[in-house]
């Protein structure tokens, strides 16, 4: 059980407010396309250069790096990432909503204060939040179009953790990627909750 004085609840989104395999490779084959302009080959090689670069540069780093780290060290940009996402992908008709994730996100907003930050674009965070019905269900929505700087990144969560008003110890962090969402957060004292599925989510109601 999380016994810290919880104030308020960082969410991440995708991965951890819903979970579908068919949106990832939908995501991925935009970002191979991309890479593969960008390498002047078919989206095919693309692909494998992005994974491949991707797994490289994590083990260089000794942690998970991201998509858009692969991209930029790939030559491209962030923002442009992002814009190919916006303009190309409908997460409609991918991602099934799980009928118990507004009733639990609906609840701990009444009892907490709740931001949801995410890698995400603008556009397709609000195509996503739609979907799943959580249009209001947030204080405030963090997207990468914010920044341009995407988790982890020490500025962006010491800008967060400052506007809320808490102190570390007071704000919970959940997300699917530890790396990503959830090791710097634990490393400025915050609690954290890995989940990698909606049952793991589903037990912040008796964790808190």
């Amino acid at each position: 059980m999380i016994r810290l004085p919880v104030k308020a609840i960082v969410f991440d989104l995708d991965g951890t407010l819903y979970v579908s395999e068919r949106f990832d490779q939908v995501v991925w084959a935009s970002a191979a396309r991309y890479a593969g302009e960008l390498l002047g080959q078919p989206a095919a090689v693309g692909g494998c250069e992005l994974n491949a670069l991707r797994q490289r540069l994590s083990e260089e780093r000794g942690t998970l790096q991201t998509m858009a780290v692969a991209i930029e060290a790939m030559g491209g940009t962030v923002p442009e990432l992002h814009r190919r996402f916006a303009e190309e992908l409908d997460p409609q008709p991918f991602i099934e909503p799980d009928p118990r994730v507004l009733p639990l996100i609906e609840a701990l907003g009444q009892r907490y204060t709740s931001w949801l930050l995410t890698n995400n674009n603008r556009t397709l965070t609000d195509k996503i939040l739609g979907t799943l019905g959580l249009e209001a269900a947030f204080e405030r929505v963090i997207t990468i179009n914010d920044t341009w700087r995407p988790k982890p990144d020490e500025a962006v969560l010491d800008e967060l953790l400052e506007a809320l008003g808490c102190r570390p110890a007071e704000v919970l962090f959940v997300g699917d990627r530890y790396d990503i969402d959830l090791r710097l957060p634990e490393d400025r004292g915050c609690p954290v909750l890995l989940t990698t599925t909606i049952d793991d989510l589903m037990a912040l109601t008796a964790l808190l």
